[in-house]
């Protein structure tokens, strides 16, 4: 008897378990992501984790050619890393195109230099696109920020 009541109760943990992975993979494949840069990446996880739909806005490092590099190698120059934040949002309740419009909108593309008071290659603005369809929908940003800046 004992063991029918383990036997139950090990099965009734497994299809809990089984029922919150199917969940969490079905929330994770309900998101997209999109990578950023524009300055100081506090300052736009913070603009972004205010957006209706933004489930994660993750600060970090993209591009560049030191793995794994620390906050002082980044701002001292030399590894070509720019301070970026990962987007993970909802489609169905913000698409891409809003997030690339309030991207453009709250940095200044043409600054070479950096953006505002953060000077410096790592503060440059870009966009890491992931697969032809998101380099697409950010060329299309790119030209209509162009076009409102003209």
């Amino acid at each position: 008897m004992i063991f029918t009541r383990s036997a139950k109760t090990t099965a009734l943990a497994l299809v809990a378990i089984v029922g919150l992975f199917a969940q969490v993979q079905a929330t994770q494949a309900d998101t997209e992501t999109l990578t950023i840069a524009g300055g100081c990446f506090w300052c736009v996880e913070s603009d972004f984790e205010s957006v209706d739909g933004v489930k994660e806005a993750i600060s970090g490092f993209a591009g560049g050619k030191v793995a794994n590099p620390t906050y002082k190698q980044v701002v001292r120059g030399g590894t070509s890393h720019y301070e970026a934040v990962q987007i993970t949002f909802d489609p169905d309740i913000v698409s891409q195109d809003e997030i690339l419009n309030n991207f453009f909108s709250s940095v200044d593309p043409t600054d070479a230099g950096g953006q505002f008071c953060d000077r410096g290659q790592s503060y440059t603005t870009a966009i890491f696109t992931e697969g032809p369809d998101q380099k697409a929908a950010t060329e299309k940003a790119k030209v209509q920020a162009a076009r409102d800046l003209g």
